[in-house]
Parts: structure tokens; sequence; C-alpha cells
């Protein structure tokens, strides 16, 4: 099957989430068998650039090139429709289906389009986004509704999200979890201590942190629940913010409690992956507060490694670690405090939460990602389960596709 897929958004100021899973789809789709034949497309830019974009993903060295620059091309594709995906790109030409993996959505593919709609964070929380940001998610996913054949969300609490608060209807969803994949090669263990040293983090229990320094994810809880743990008489660690700078981040780090942390609060920006893997490994908690996720893919990789988890109690965040994390109400200042406190200080039982971890993450494997993504293809191509009411807007349970035999939810 020869599938055309955006990734754009690896050429993001902040590719974050998104970006990752768009470079696994296209590795994946094109390395599991049966395989396919994935073709990644960007809208124009500086060689250099694209190149250096191409690389940090893993994809390697080539993708389709539109001929227009990303801000005009997205607006006239949100708007408009327009242009084809296929004017003045030869190579996406013939295809069996485009997949955007965001709200980017390409304008009259030529074949059967599905789009991935991660959420419907810019609807329910307006005010952690920018306005150019709002309105581009809000027209994104009014065209996702109005062009897509089906929509891909990556949990059941994002797709009922979706249908409840978007234009996308319930009937014209299908959940696929996102995929667990392996540390790179050249993060092998042997050389943890050489990259903890070098991010400044060896030889002292760190709280760990990784995502996009935005509203959404509640950078500032976290930050004062680690400085009310290192008041007297309690027993504190350094914290750890590592990830892309994002967006609206002024304040995002509240100044007293920042002053309260003095050295103990390290902030190591955008990390490689290798470095990535060792701080996943050597931390003693990964913290996750986020005021509002669509599946969350930092916690599950901390759990792939050991690693014990405390994480908002949102619905996404229960779907996806189930009771294999401790939980903590988003923006519950106190609650975080106690819940890590509980892991740092030893009175839970580490050793049975991180073996809980690694078994839930082992769910999430490459295999059922790409054989529940190649089944929302063939129906879409049809070869598959027929779209029944397709924009018809019927409330219900989004069709499941991702589920390995023998699944029992323990939320």
């Amino acid at each position: 099957m020869r599938v055309a897929v955006n990734v754009e958004q690896l050429l993001s100021p902040s590719p974050g989430g998104i970006g990752r899973h768009a470079a696994q789809l296209v590795m994946l789709l094109g390395s599991l068998p049966p395989v396919d034949e994935p073709v990644p497309f960007v809208a124009r830019h500086r060689p250099g650039e694209l190149a250096a974009a191409l690389a940090g993903s893993g994809l390697g060295p080539t993708a389709v090139v539109l001929p227009f620059p990303r801000r005009p091309l997205y607006e006239t594709w949100v708007r408009f429709g327009l242009p084809p995906l296929a004017l003045g790109a030869p190579d996406l030409r013939d295809l069996d289906v485009v997949h955007a993996p965001s709200v980017a959505v390409p304008g009259r593919p030529g074949a059967p389009l599905v789009v991935t709609v991660h959420d419907a964070a810019a609807e329910l929380h307006p005010e952690a986004f920018t306005p150019r940001g709002r309105r581009w998610h809000s027209r994104g996913v009014a065209a996702a509704a109005r062009r897509a054949d089906l929509v891909v969300a990556p949990t059941h609490a994002a797709a009922e999200e979706i249908a409840a608060h978007t234009p996308v209807p319930a009937a014209r969803i299908r959940v696929v979890h996102h995929a667990l994949t392996a540390p790179p090669p050249d993060a092998d263990r042997g050389r943890d201590g050489e990259r903890l040293s070098a991010a400044g983090v060896d030889g002292v229990p760190y709280v760990l942190w990784i995502g996009s320094l935005e509203p959404r994810k509640g950078v500032g809880t976290l930050v004062e629940a680690m400085a009310a743990l290192g008041r007297p008489g309690r027993r504190g660690a350094r914290l750890v913010l590592a990830g892309y700078a994002g967006w609206l981040p002024e304040g995002l780090v509240p100044a007293a409690a920042r002053g309260d942390l003095g050295a103990d609060l390290v902030q190591l920006g955008r990390v490689d992956d290798a470095t990535l893997w060792a701080l996943y490994r050597g931390a003693a908690v990964f913290a996750f507060p986020s005021r509002h996720e669509g599946f969350g893919m930092p916690p599950l990789e901390a759990m792939s490694q050991g690693c014990p988890v405390v994480a908002s109690d949102l619905p996404a965040l229960r779907e996806v670690l189930g009771a294999a994390a401790c939980y903590a109400p988003p923006g519950d200042v106190e609650a975080w405090s106690a819940a890590l406190g509980s892991l740092l200080d030893g009175s839970a039982d580490l050793a049975a939460l991180a073996a809980a971890g690694r078994d839930r993450a082992g769910r999430y494997t490459p295999e059922a990602f790409v054989a529940a993504t190649r089944s929302v293809y063939r129906e879409v191509v049809g070869d598959g389960p027929g779209l029944g009411a397709r924009g018809a807007g019927a409330r219900r349970r989004p069709r499941e596709h991702c589920e390995p035999k023998g699944y029992v939810d323990d939320t």
C-alpha cells in the first residue's frame, strides 16, 4: 500500500509528541511486514533545515517537498481545500491513502484521507494556546470533519471529547493507541553515567519531567510541589525539566518556587534521544502533571525503563497507564507533594510499581499499532468494515482497533 504521510510537524519550532508520532508512523509502516510504501512529504523549506529535521527524526535524507512554503500552504489548504496535494509533486500521485498525523489537513489529496486528531485541547483549554494556535487547531479540525474519510484518535478519552466538542462525528472516529518503540541502539545503558554527568544530574536523586513547556503541561504545579518537599522536615530531591520550549512560557515556572529550589531545579531544554532514555533510567520518579492530555507518551516511556510514575488523574492517562501509575489531581500542589514524597521516601512499593509499569508499557507494541493503522487504511479503501453512517454524527463509543487479543483494562 502506498501511503503519503505529512511529516511537516518535524520542522515546527516545537515538534513535540506529534512530530515524534509522525516520524514513527513512517518508519514503522516501512519496516513491519507486510511492508507498505510510506511517502513522507513536507512544505518548502531551506535544504539544510529540511535535511537536519529528517536526520534528527531518524527518517533519512529524503521526503517529497511541495513547491509552497508552510504558512500560505496551510492557510489555503484549511480554508479552501487547495492546492491539490499532487500539484507540483508527481511523487504524490497514484496513492492508496493520504494520512495527516495532525490537523494540517491536505487539500484534495486524490486518495482516501485519514487524519489523526490527538485531542480537543484547543476547544477545552483555549487559554493554553496563542490566538493563532487556537485558530489553526479549530480550522484544522473543521477541515478534518469536512474532508477526512476517517479520523484516528489515540485513546477512547480523546475520541469522546473530540466527538463532544468538535464537528467530527463519532461514527467516523477510530481509536488507535500509539506505539511504544525501543530506545535507539546508541542509547545503551553502558554510557548512562557519562550522559547524566554531562547533563549535570548524576549522583543525586531526581524527579524528571519531559515535554513541551506550555501551559497545558502543569509544570508550575510540579515545581511548587517539589519546592514544598524541600522545606524543613521534608525530604526533597532535584527536579529535572527537559524538552521543547513550547509556547506562552511566561510565568509557567513560579519565581518563588524557582527561588526555593535554587540549584535543585535543572532545566535542560531539548535533549537527544540517547540522553532522554538515560534520564528515564536514572530518575527516581517521573512526574507528569498535565492539565489535559490526549495520550501521554512520556510516562509510558518512563514506565518501560522501570521508572515509577506520578501522573495527573485524567481520563486519557488513566486509560493509557492503568493501575501502574500513582495519580494526583491536576493543579493540586499539596496532593502532588504528598504523592511525590511517598515515592521519594520509600513508603511506596517501588519494585512492584516498576514491574507493573514495565508490564503496562509492554502492551503498546509497534506491531499492534501498525496492524490497527492498516485496518483503518483498509477500511477507507473499501477492504474492511464499512464507513457506516459517515457524517451522521451518531454518538456511540468509537470503534476499537488497537487492543491485543485477551486485553483486559484494569483501570
